[in-house]
């Protein structure tokens, strides 16, 4: 092995009994059962091995140290007397005649017990991240993602991808996100920025006459943090094919993940191929998302001429989604927190009534319902022991709120979720445009640089009044596993004539678009070949095959909520003479 060890801490086996050894690692545990015998776990990367301390001279060292002290052991294997059958080293021991400490712990007090860190604060696992990651349960995440990555690059390979690595440092360009600024020394009051992907730049390597294109590439965006997405920083799966359509990219894609879900994923069955494949607007209206959970066999159905003049207020003039559970029997409390939890995700109101075991409609707004109840029964096919679950607001609000209640019954529900399997989907179809939220204006929906279904033709019917532009479509798709998106990918817009139409109608001119998009526009000039790529989260990739519920839980060293790094003291404040040397001046923050 090494000069510190000739096995690893989960190497030694009965057949090495006898054999004098060398093991180095952390002191995880010590037990003393008597004035001269402790046992002690010593712990490596690898698992962990028992040592036997029989006499003074090696109690007294054991004595000096306080656990998590890397120390390393010398001594003679023997087979335990009583054997410990859950570990791989419980058969034998080792008898220390010589113990030497390699780097020492200082603090009698650790901040966490180191194989329950995961139970502890998670402002201390990230402040003392580096002994959270000795937990071997966390340890065990990074490793997965080591091996998925590796997984990844090899199976790219096998596709006639080329792994090309693109610039770190390089223009700020509207990609949804806020930038992250990087100030140009050399060039006063100008900035660069850190890539919110990779967008453009593979998209040049295709004009460059690359075929195909990937990379786990590093993507910078200053947003909020949640469950499923780091602040700051993510990596992701940047791939392109030139001469390629959507179907092109599904096939690679249907063909790379399948089998790294089957080998490192929690479940043992294979998700199946073609993906099912889903519109948009037929998302939005049967599950009420545009990331559905296909594991939930629940489905949304619109109610809004059936309930809309009921007689209850919110519904009135408003769209009315319903969802029917059969066989849910939850409590009134539990109803009421299920509600409860529907209106703090969604920002809208969930409403409620049973079919009981008799016919009749009870509970929540089961009065307004008494006149029409035929209809209801009949529109909703309700079974006695039935639960419907109702949401109302202009269509956006309720189709969404719709989607919250369905996941949240879905999870309350065992009989109608399988939550045992990966389920896979393609959302195509997407809008190319929307109405902005602040703006009030028209906008692009997804990604400015994607190819509208009907090319030119349909771009300038727009803009001369004779189609609505918020019914136009792009050649734009979204991968869903579990509820969870994994990707946004497009075909792109490669001719310049199209694109300058398309950013027409959100009020950009030629010169604008020159301006803001220069090297792909004018690249676009000299002859751009058809292409379309895609972009899986790696780190959503790893925390679904983990069965992790949060993000932070298989990245290295995360941010925490507030992307401040606790361990490294990041953000942090610098020097007058680093602003000074980058032009950059401190204005007064107010406090709140």
């Amino acid at each position: 092995m090494t000069q510190n060890r000739t096995h690893t801490c989960n190497e030694l086996r009965l057949e090495h009994a006898g054999q004098k050894v060398k093991l180095s690692g952390w002191m995880e545990n010590v037990r003393e059962v008597g004035q001269n015998f402790a046992f002690v776990i010593l712990r490596d990367f690898y698992g962990t091995t028992q040592v036997v301390v029989e006499t003074e001279e090696m109690m007294n060292i054991i004595h000096s140290l306080n656990k998590e002290t890397t120390i390393s052991v010398e001594g003679t294997v023997r087979e335990r007397s009583s054997k410990n059958p859950t570990l791989p080293t419980g058969d034998v021991e080792v008898v220390p005649e010589k113990i030497e400490v390699l780097g020492k712990c200082q603090y009698n007090e650790l901040p966490f017990q180191i194989n329950h860190s995961r139970e502890a604060d998670e402002t201390l696992r990230l402040k003392y991240r580096y002994l959270d990651l000795r937990n071997p349960e966390v340890k065990k995440n990074i490793v997965l993602r080591c091996k998925v990555v590796s997984a990844i690059r090899a199976a790219m390979m096998d596709h006639d991808f080329l792994e090309i690595t693109t610039p770190i440092l390089t223009a700020s360009s509207p990609e949804g996100a806020r930038d992250y600024l990087v100030p140009a020394r050399k060039h006063p009051g100008k900035f660069y920025a850190l890539p919110q992907a990779p967008q453009q730049f593979k998209q040049l390597l295709m004009t460059s006459g690359f075929d195909r294109y990937f990379q786990i590439a590093p993507c910078f965006r200053d947003e909020d943090a949640r469950g499923d997405r780091s602040p700051g920083e993510f990596y992701q799966l940047d791939m392109e094919m030139s001469f390629a359509t959507q179907d092109d990219v599904f096939a690679v894609i249907e063909d790379v993940f399948p089998p790294i879900f089957a080998k490192y994923g929690l479940y043992d069955t294979v998700p199946a191929t073609p993906f099912k494949r889903i519109g948009f607007n037929e998302a939005m209206e049967t599950y009420g998302s545009d990331k559905p959970d296909l594991r939930i066999d629940l489905t949304v159905t619109d109610a809004t001429e059936l309930l809309s003049n009921c007689g209850f207020g919110p519904f009135e003039g408003n769209t009315v989604k319903a969802i029917a559970v059969s066989g849910f029997t939850a409590t009134r409390k539990q109803i009421d927190q299920l509600c409860a939890d529907v209106e703090v995700q969604a920002g809208n109101k969930a409403y409620w009534f049973r079919l009981d075991d008799k016919g009749e409609l009870t509970g929540g707004i089961s009065k307004f319902l008494a006149e029409c109840k035929d209809e209801v029964i009949a529109k909703l096919d309700l079974k006695p022991n039935s639960f419907v679950g109702l949401t109302a607001g202009k269509k956006s609000a309720a189709q969404k709120t719709a989607g919250v209640l369905r996941s949240k019954l879905g999870a309350l529900c065992p009989n109608h979720m399988d939550k045992d399997k990966y389920e896979f989907c393609w959302i195509v179809d997407f809008p190319m445009y929307e109405i902005g939220d602040e703006s009030g204006e028209l906008e692009f929906c997804h990604n400015p640089f994607s190819m509208p279904d009907g090319g030119a033709a349909i771009l300038d019917k727009a803009i001369k009044g004779e189609v609505d532009p918020l019914t136009i479509t792009a050649f734009q798709y979204d991968l869903v596993c579990n509820g969870v998106e994994l990707s946004s990918g497009a075909v792109r817009n490669h001719d310049p004539e199209i694109m300058i139409k398309a950013f027409h109608l959100v009020r950009l001119g030629e010169e604008d678009v020159k301006a803001k998009f220069p090297a792909m526009y004018n690249a676009f000039c000299y002859g751009a070949p058809p292409h379309a790529g895609i972009a899986p989260g790696v780190d959503r990739i790893v925390m679904l095959l983990a069965g992790e519920e949060s993000i932070r839980e298989i990245i290295p060293f995360p941010m925490n909520k507030n992307a401040q790094d606790l361990m490294m003291d990041a953000p942090s404040t610098v020097e007058q003479k680093q602003l000074d040397e980058l032009h950059i001046a401190i204005t007064a923050v107010e406090e709140n």
